[in-house]
């Protein structure tokens, strides 16, 4: 692999945010929220051809800072409304699309980049194919730029931490949107230490998410 392809990470994916159960999630840990909501309302379901994660991970040099930026797609998800309202939902992450956007142009490296992430380096994604998000509180934002707060709890290579997001969350005739701001997660907390050679720069802990959904009401 060339010196200039930059290891880099998401996650997960955020991801929405990201996302992210897995068949062999270990049971939710003392660290993350207990789910207070329920499916009392109107089931809508994800629309996987319009609703992404984006993530950017960084490497940083001594004089210089570059990054690394693509998107996960959607395996499933559904959100449950009531009274017009954002009550609760889940969204699993297809693991196996990461890719990069950055590199698309560059068809040998976006292939090297791409498995190195795949691999147990990074994500496992064999071992861990998905990962998801599950909203567990929904609460207005009076203030601000985004309407919503999300409480939820985020699985990566099924390790389980809780996440807040904060997010624009629109509920129309038959659709919901959700759009998070972006949020930085640390990828170590998931698992995911791996470190290039010192020479080639550090990569850093922190990986950036944002999630944008929609999702259309099952009849």
């Amino acid at each position: 692999m060339k010196k200039k392809l930059f290891y880099l990470v998401i996650p997960a994916v955020f991801a929405t945010a990201l996302l992210v159960s897995c068949k062999k999630d270990k049971p939710l840990t003392s660290e993350s929220n207990e789910v207070a909501t329920t499916k009392d309302g109107a089931q809508y379901v994800l629309d996987t051809l319009n609703s992404k994660i984006e993530w950017k991970g960084y490497k940083v040099f001594k004089s210089e800072s570059t990054s690394h930026f693509g998107t996960i797609k959607f395996e499933s998800g559904d959100l449950t409304v009531k009274d017009g309202k954002l009550e609760s939902g889940k969204f699993v992450a297809d693991m196996g699309s990461l890719t990069s956007v950055d590199l698309k142009d560059d068809a040998d490296q976006l292939g090297k980049l791409n498995g190195h992430l795949k691999s147990g380096d990074f994500f496992e994604v064999e071992k861990f194919p998905t990962a998801s998000y599950e909203i567990t509180k929904v609460t207005p934002a009076a203030e601000g730029d985004y309407n919503t707060l999300l409480d939820g709890n985020l699985t990566i290579k099924g390790i389980t931490k809780p996440l807040q997001l904060k997010a624009n969350v629109s509920v129309k005739e038959g659709e919901v949107s959700v759009a998070t701001e972006p949020k930085d997660i640390k990828r170590e907390e998931f698992g995911v230490k791996f470190q290039a050679p010192a020479e080639n720069g550090v990569i850093k802990d922190e990986v950036t998410l944002q999630v944008n959904v929609k999702a259309l009401e099952k009849k």
